[in-house]
């Protein structure tokens, strides 16, 4: 291989400007994702927060409907596989290889382990809300449509998804929210110390 061969190398064997710049825009997108981490409540408030600017934009523009349903149906994939398991109930029936959900009342706890995790699924979201307001600002993505079938449509497609979740969630008895193991208690200490 001669000089220059490899990714984000200049003539000299050095990266390039650009391959700095953007490696560096990267760590401090990183770096920000990272800190962002613990903080749920404030995440959430802020994807929130633009989720209902762009619901105001679409609105006052009266267009880019086609957009807005893309979106919700990529929030609604979404949220489906942030309520699945991660590993498929209905796949694991007849194999013992690895973790499975409880299925009794006695079995060992077993936290339920998302196919979609939470910040992953902020990550998307957000991400998904970005680039329809980023597509608001093209004329070419807003195709006229009748938005009130797209509506129907929409909660159509809502219901009939959740349903076949909510049967699926029942007919393997898991619920996707976990809130620790169950903690027992034995005989409380009164307190008092033997002297010997």
């Amino acid at each position: 291989m001669s000089e220059g061969d490899s990714v984000g190398d200049s003539v000299h064997g050095k990266p390039s400007v650009v391959y700095r710049f953007f490696t560096r825009l990267g760590q401090i997108y990183q770096s920000w994702l990272d800190k962002s981490t613990p903080y749920t409540a404030v995440r959430w408030v802020v994807t929130l927060g633009l989720s209902f600017v762009y619901m105001i934009r679409v609105y006052l523009l009266q267009g880019w409907y086609i957009v807005t349903y893309a979106l919700g149906i990529y929030h609604l994939n979404l949220f489906i596989a942030f309520l699945s398991p991660k590993v498929d109930p209905s796949l694991m029936e007849d194999s013992d290889d690895g973790p499975s959900l409880p299925t009794k009342q006695n079995e060992e706890f077993r936290p339920f382990i998302r196919r979609l995790p939470e910040f992953k699924f902020w990550h998307a979201a957000t991400k998904g809300i970005l680039v329809a307001m980023i597509c608001t600002f093209f004329d070419a993505f807003n195709v006229p449509v009748f938005w009130p079938i797209l509506v129907m449509y929409f909660i159509m497609l809502f219901c009939i998804t959740m349903k076949r979740q909510i049967k699926h969630m029942i007919k393997y008895r898991y619920i996707p929210f976990t809130h620790g193991k169950r903690k027992y208690r034995g005989k409380e200490d009164v307190g008092k110390a033997f002297a010997s």
